[in-house]
Protein backbone atom coordinates (compact mmCIF):
# COMPACT_ATOMS: atom_id res chain seq x y z
CA UNK A 1 0.00 0.00 0.00
CA UNK A 2 0.93 3.52 -0.30
CA UNK A 3 1.76 6.21 1.86
CA UNK A 4 -1.28 6.50 4.47
CA UNK A 5 -2.27 6.31 8.19
CA UNK A 6 -0.44 3.19 8.92
CA UNK A 7 3.08 1.51 8.16
CA UNK A 8 2.36 -1.33 6.60
CA UNK A 9 5.75 -2.06 6.46
CA UNK A 10 8.09 -5.42 7.16
CA UNK A 11 11.24 -3.12 8.96
CA UNK A 12 10.45 -4.23 12.63
CA UNK A 13 7.54 -1.11 12.95
CA UNK A 14 4.32 -2.36 14.67
CA UNK A 15 1.46 -1.85 12.11
CA UNK A 16 -0.34 0.13 14.03
CA UNK A 17 1.99 2.91 14.15
CA UNK A 18 0.94 6.20 13.04
CA UNK A 19 2.46 8.22 10.67
CA UNK A 20 2.92 11.48 12.65
CA UNK A 21 3.22 13.60 9.43
CA UNK A 22 0.37 12.31 8.02
CA UNK A 23 -1.34 12.73 11.55
CA UNK A 24 -0.59 16.36 11.86
CA UNK A 25 -2.03 16.94 8.03
CA UNK A 26 -5.17 15.19 8.73
CA UNK A 27 -5.53 17.40 11.98
CA UNK A 28 -4.69 20.63 10.58
CA UNK A 29 -6.84 20.56 7.48
CA UNK A 30 -9.95 19.56 9.68
CA UNK A 31 -12.06 23.07 9.80
CA UNK A 32 -11.39 25.15 13.13
CA UNK A 33 -15.53 25.42 13.75
CA UNK A 34 -16.15 21.82 13.21
CA UNK A 35 -13.09 21.25 16.09
CA UNK A 36 -14.24 23.88 18.28
CA UNK A 37 -17.69 22.31 17.98
CA UNK A 38 -16.03 19.30 18.98
CA UNK A 39 -13.77 20.40 21.70
CA UNK A 40 -17.03 21.85 23.55
CA UNK A 41 -18.08 18.27 23.81
CA UNK A 42 -15.01 17.36 26.14
CA UNK A 43 -14.12 19.17 29.06
CA UNK A 44 -11.78 22.33 30.42
CA UNK A 45 -8.66 20.05 31.28
CA UNK A 46 -9.17 18.27 27.58
CA UNK A 47 -9.51 21.24 25.86
CA UNK A 48 -6.14 22.28 27.59
CA UNK A 49 -4.52 18.85 26.82
CA UNK A 50 -5.69 18.63 23.23
CA UNK A 51 -4.89 22.37 22.34
CA UNK A 52 -0.97 21.01 21.80
CA UNK A 53 -1.93 18.64 18.87
CA UNK A 54 -1.71 21.44 16.52
CA UNK A 55 -2.21 25.36 15.65
CA UNK A 56 -6.10 24.22 14.55
CA UNK A 57 -6.76 23.02 17.71
CA UNK A 58 -4.80 25.71 19.58
CA UNK A 59 -6.95 28.45 17.75
CA UNK A 60 -10.09 26.36 18.26
CA UNK A 61 -9.49 26.04 21.66
CA UNK A 62 -10.03 29.75 22.20
CA UNK A 63 -12.97 30.66 20.60
CA UNK A 64 -16.31 31.39 22.59
CA UNK A 65 -18.27 28.74 21.53
CA UNK A 66 -16.28 26.48 23.74
CA UNK A 67 -15.70 28.27 26.68
CA UNK A 68 -19.40 29.37 27.23
CA UNK A 69 -20.12 25.27 27.25
CA UNK A 70 -17.95 25.58 30.38
CA UNK A 71 -20.19 28.12 32.22
CA UNK A 72 -23.15 27.30 33.86
CA UNK A 73 -26.32 28.45 32.14
CA UNK A 74 -27.12 30.97 34.56
CA UNK A 75 -23.78 32.51 34.87
CA UNK A 76 -25.13 36.02 33.66
CA UNK A 77 -27.51 35.96 36.40
CA UNK A 78 -24.81 34.88 38.93
CA UNK A 79 -22.75 37.59 38.23
CA UNK A 80 -25.56 40.15 37.83
CA UNK A 81 -26.91 38.87 41.42
CA UNK A 82 -22.76 39.25 42.64
CA UNK A 83 -22.73 42.75 41.05
CA UNK A 84 -19.34 45.52 41.34
CA UNK A 85 -19.37 44.87 45.29
CA UNK A 86 -19.06 41.43 44.44
CA UNK A 87 -17.00 41.01 42.19
CA UNK A 88 -18.82 40.50 39.43
CA UNK A 89 -19.83 43.60 37.66
CA UNK A 90 -16.24 43.51 35.61
CA UNK A 91 -16.64 40.19 34.56
CA UNK A 92 -19.81 40.73 32.65
CA UNK A 93 -17.65 42.57 30.39
CA UNK A 94 -14.55 40.55 29.98
CA UNK A 95 -13.13 40.15 26.27
CA UNK A 96 -13.66 36.61 26.35
CA UNK A 97 -15.44 33.64 27.65
CA UNK A 98 -12.34 31.79 28.40
CA UNK A 99 -11.06 34.76 30.29
CA UNK A 100 -13.98 35.10 32.05
CA UNK A 101 -14.29 31.04 32.73
CA UNK A 102 -10.78 31.27 34.33
CA UNK A 103 -11.49 34.25 36.50
CA UNK A 104 -14.18 32.16 37.93
CA UNK A 105 -12.04 29.66 38.45
CA UNK A 106 -9.59 31.52 40.57
CA UNK A 107 -11.63 34.56 42.30
CA UNK A 108 -14.61 33.58 43.49
CA UNK A 109 -17.46 36.34 43.42
CA UNK A 110 -19.49 37.05 46.48
CA UNK A 111 -23.57 36.16 45.85
CA UNK A 112 -26.56 36.19 48.34
CA UNK A 113 -26.07 39.47 50.10
CA UNK A 114 -22.65 38.66 51.27
CA UNK A 115 -23.64 35.05 52.26
CA UNK A 116 -22.29 32.94 50.24
CA UNK A 117 -19.35 33.04 47.37
CA UNK A 118 -19.32 31.21 43.71
CA UNK A 119 -16.80 29.81 41.44
CA UNK A 120 -15.92 26.96 39.33
CA UNK A 121 -14.18 24.37 39.80
CA UNK A 122 -10.82 24.72 36.88
CA UNK A 123 -10.57 20.89 35.63
CA UNK A 124 -14.23 20.12 35.53
CA UNK A 125 -16.03 23.69 35.58
CA UNK A 126 -18.64 22.34 38.00
CA UNK A 127 -19.80 24.55 40.62
CA UNK A 128 -17.86 25.47 43.81
CA UNK A 129 -19.83 27.22 46.51
CA UNK A 130 -18.80 28.94 50.26
CA UNK A 131 -21.59 29.28 52.40
CA UNK A 132 -20.30 32.13 54.86
CA UNK A 133 -20.09 31.74 59.20
CA UNK A 134 -23.32 34.43 58.82
CA UNK A 135 -24.95 32.21 56.30
CA UNK A 136 -24.67 28.96 58.78
CA UNK A 137 -26.76 28.37 62.00
CA UNK A 138 -24.53 28.46 65.01
CA UNK A 139 -25.60 27.40 68.41
CA UNK A 140 -25.40 30.24 70.66
CA UNK A 141 -24.39 32.51 67.76
CA UNK A 142 -26.08 35.81 68.37
CA UNK A 143 -25.12 35.53 71.79
CA UNK A 144 -22.14 37.69 72.50
CA UNK A 145 -21.13 35.60 75.20
CA UNK A 146 -20.30 32.97 73.57
CA UNK A 147 -19.73 33.96 70.04
CA UNK A 148 -18.38 37.40 68.55
CA UNK A 149 -18.57 38.58 65.00
CA UNK A 150 -15.12 40.35 63.59
CA UNK A 151 -13.74 40.92 60.36
CA UNK A 152 -10.47 39.63 59.53
CA UNK A 153 -8.34 40.97 56.07
CA UNK A 154 -7.71 37.11 54.79
CA UNK A 155 -11.50 36.33 54.72
CA UNK A 156 -13.34 36.59 51.63
CA UNK A 157 -16.75 37.61 53.61
CA UNK A 158 -17.27 40.72 55.19
CA UNK A 159 -17.52 38.60 59.09
CA UNK A 160 -16.22 35.49 60.59
CA UNK A 161 -17.52 34.07 63.62
CA UNK A 162 -15.24 33.77 66.72
CA UNK A 163 -15.88 31.40 69.36
CA UNK A 164 -15.24 32.98 72.88
CA UNK A 165 -16.49 29.76 75.09
CA UNK A 166 -18.56 27.18 74.81
CA UNK A 167 -19.21 23.71 76.04
CA UNK A 168 -21.55 22.93 73.57
CA UNK A 169 -20.37 23.48 69.83
CA UNK A 170 -23.00 23.37 66.95
CA UNK A 171 -22.95 23.99 63.70
CA UNK A 172 -24.88 23.59 60.45
CA UNK A 173 -25.14 24.82 57.50
CA UNK A 174 -27.66 23.70 54.46
CA UNK A 175 -27.85 24.46 50.21
CA UNK A 176 -30.14 23.18 48.12
CA UNK A 177 -29.24 20.45 45.75
CA UNK A 178 -30.45 22.78 42.56
CA UNK A 179 -27.72 25.11 43.21
CA UNK A 180 -24.96 22.36 42.50
CA UNK A 181 -23.65 20.67 39.62
CA UNK A 182 -25.89 17.99 38.46
CA UNK A 183 -24.43 14.27 38.94
CA UNK A 184 -21.44 15.19 40.87
CA UNK A 185 -20.14 13.68 43.56
CA UNK A 186 -19.41 16.97 45.98
CA UNK A 187 -17.13 16.99 49.13
CA UNK A 188 -17.62 19.91 51.80
CA UNK A 189 -14.86 21.33 54.20
CA UNK A 190 -15.30 23.45 56.95
CA UNK A 191 -12.94 26.30 56.75
CA UNK A 192 -11.82 28.05 60.32
CA UNK A 193 -8.25 28.36 61.44
CA UNK A 194 -7.59 29.54 65.36
CA UNK A 195 -7.19 32.38 67.35
CA UNK A 196 -4.35 33.43 69.68
CA UNK A 197 -4.94 31.05 73.09
CA UNK A 198 -7.89 28.58 71.52
CA UNK A 199 -8.23 25.89 73.37
CA UNK A 200 -10.28 22.11 74.50
CA UNK A 201 -10.21 21.02 71.28
CA UNK A 202 -7.72 18.20 71.95
CA UNK A 203 -10.30 15.57 72.77
CA UNK A 204 -12.64 14.15 72.23
CA UNK A 205 -13.20 14.39 68.90
CA UNK A 206 -15.56 16.62 67.38
CA UNK A 207 -18.11 14.63 64.67
CA UNK A 208 -19.03 16.23 61.49
CA UNK A 209 -21.77 14.75 58.71
CA UNK A 210 -23.20 15.59 55.04
CA UNK A 211 -26.12 14.60 53.49
CA UNK A 212 -29.51 14.86 52.73
CA UNK A 213 -31.33 17.13 54.71
CA UNK A 214 -33.56 15.22 56.81
CA UNK A 215 -32.13 12.08 56.57
CA UNK A 216 -30.00 9.65 59.02
CA UNK A 217 -26.70 10.58 57.82
CA UNK A 218 -23.73 9.03 59.15
CA UNK A 219 -21.07 10.86 61.21
CA UNK A 220 -16.97 11.06 61.23
CA UNK A 221 -14.89 11.69 64.05
CA UNK A 222 -12.14 14.33 63.26
CA UNK A 223 -9.91 16.07 65.08
CA UNK A 224 -9.46 20.07 64.85
CA UNK A 225 -6.21 21.02 66.63
CA UNK A 226 -4.14 20.00 63.55
CA UNK A 227 -1.17 19.13 66.11
CA UNK A 228 -3.02 17.17 68.40
CA UNK A 229 -4.03 14.94 65.46
CA UNK A 230 -0.85 14.70 64.00
CA UNK A 231 0.29 13.69 67.61
CA UNK A 232 -2.40 11.08 68.79
CA UNK A 233 -1.28 8.35 66.07
CA UNK A 234 2.11 7.49 67.87
CA UNK A 235 1.47 9.44 70.99
CA UNK A 236 -1.81 7.47 72.36
CA UNK A 237 -1.38 6.68 75.62
CA UNK A 238 0.74 9.30 76.81
CA UNK A 239 -0.37 11.02 80.40
CA UNK A 240 0.25 14.61 79.67
CA UNK A 241 1.32 16.20 76.15
CA UNK A 242 1.33 19.86 75.15
CA UNK A 243 -1.02 19.86 72.10
CA UNK A 244 0.27 22.08 69.54
CA UNK A 245 -1.52 25.46 68.23
CA UNK A 246 -4.10 25.28 71.21
CA UNK A 247 -0.97 25.52 73.45
CA UNK A 248 -2.71 23.58 76.57
CA UNK A 249 -1.61 20.70 78.52
CA UNK A 250 -3.63 18.00 78.67
CA UNK A 251 -3.92 14.39 80.66
CA UNK A 252 -5.40 12.31 77.92
CA UNK A 253 -5.46 9.17 79.17
CA UNK A 254 -5.56 6.08 76.79
CA UNK A 255 -7.22 7.35 73.41
CA UNK A 256 -9.00 4.68 71.95
CA UNK A 257 -8.13 2.52 69.29
CA UNK A 258 -10.86 3.35 66.44
CA UNK A 259 -8.75 7.27 66.81
CA UNK A 260 -5.97 5.88 65.02
CA UNK A 261 -8.20 6.70 61.84
CA UNK A 262 -9.31 10.22 62.68
CA UNK A 263 -8.91 12.60 60.22
CA UNK A 264 -7.42 16.27 60.79
CA UNK A 265 -7.11 19.27 58.80
CA UNK A 266 -5.31 20.48 56.09
CA UNK A 267 -3.77 23.71 55.39
CA UNK A 268 -5.43 25.72 52.38
CA UNK A 269 -3.65 28.11 49.81
CA UNK A 270 -5.18 31.32 51.01
CA UNK A 271 -3.73 30.25 55.09
CA UNK A 272 -6.94 28.69 56.45
CA UNK A 273 -7.35 25.39 57.73
CA UNK A 274 -10.14 23.44 56.02
CA UNK A 275 -11.65 19.78 57.76
CA UNK A 276 -13.57 17.39 54.96
CA UNK A 277 -17.28 16.83 56.51
CA UNK A 278 -18.44 14.28 54.08
CA UNK A 279 -19.90 13.68 50.90
CA UNK A 280 -22.83 13.35 48.60
CA UNK A 281 -23.69 12.59 45.11
CA UNK A 282 -26.10 15.20 43.56
CA UNK A 283 -27.87 12.90 40.99
CA UNK A 284 -29.86 14.63 38.29
CA UNK A 285 -33.55 15.20 39.18
CA UNK A 286 -32.99 14.99 42.92
CA UNK A 287 -34.39 17.95 45.08
CA UNK A 288 -34.01 18.79 48.31
CA UNK A 289 -31.30 20.89 50.77
CA UNK A 290 -28.01 18.72 51.42
CA UNK A 291 -27.00 19.74 54.89
CA UNK A 292 -23.38 20.03 56.80
CA UNK A 293 -22.50 19.79 60.46
CA UNK A 294 -19.78 19.88 63.07
CA UNK A 295 -20.16 18.87 66.96
CA UNK A 296 -18.50 18.32 69.86
CA UNK A 297 -21.15 17.83 72.48
CA UNK A 298 -20.14 14.90 74.08
CA UNK A 299 -17.19 15.77 75.72
CA UNK A 300 -18.47 18.76 78.04
CA UNK A 301 -15.20 20.80 77.95
CA UNK A 302 -15.54 24.49 77.37
CA UNK A 303 -13.27 25.35 74.17
CA UNK A 304 -13.02 28.41 72.73
CA UNK A 305 -10.77 30.58 70.38
CA UNK A 306 -12.01 29.00 67.16
CA UNK A 307 -12.57 31.34 63.84
CA UNK A 308 -14.87 29.86 61.53
CA UNK A 309 -14.98 31.50 57.94
CA UNK A 310 -17.44 29.18 56.32
CA UNK A 311 -18.18 26.10 55.17
CA UNK A 312 -16.73 25.00 51.60
CA UNK A 313 -18.75 22.85 49.06
CA UNK A 314 -16.64 22.00 45.92
CA UNK A 315 -16.72 18.97 43.49
CA UNK A 316 -14.54 16.00 44.30
CA UNK A 317 -10.88 15.51 42.71
CA UNK A 318 -10.48 13.05 40.48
Amino acid sequence: MGGGLLKMGTDGCDEGEIDEGFQGNFFGSLPEGFVANALALTSPRDVCRLSLVCSVFRSAAEWDAVWEKFLPLNYQKILAEAGDGGGGGGLVRYGSKKELYLRLCDHPVIIDGGNKSFSLDKWSGKKCYMLAARDLSIIWGDTPRYWRWISVPDSRFPEVAELISVCWLEVRGRISTSMLSADTCYVAYLVYKSALGAYGFEYPPAEVSMGISGAENETKPVFLDHEAWQRQSYERGLPGRRMGMFNRVRRLGSLPAADAAVNGPKRRQDGWLEIEMGEYLNKKGEEGDVEMSMTEVKGGNWKGGLIIQGIEIRPKSC
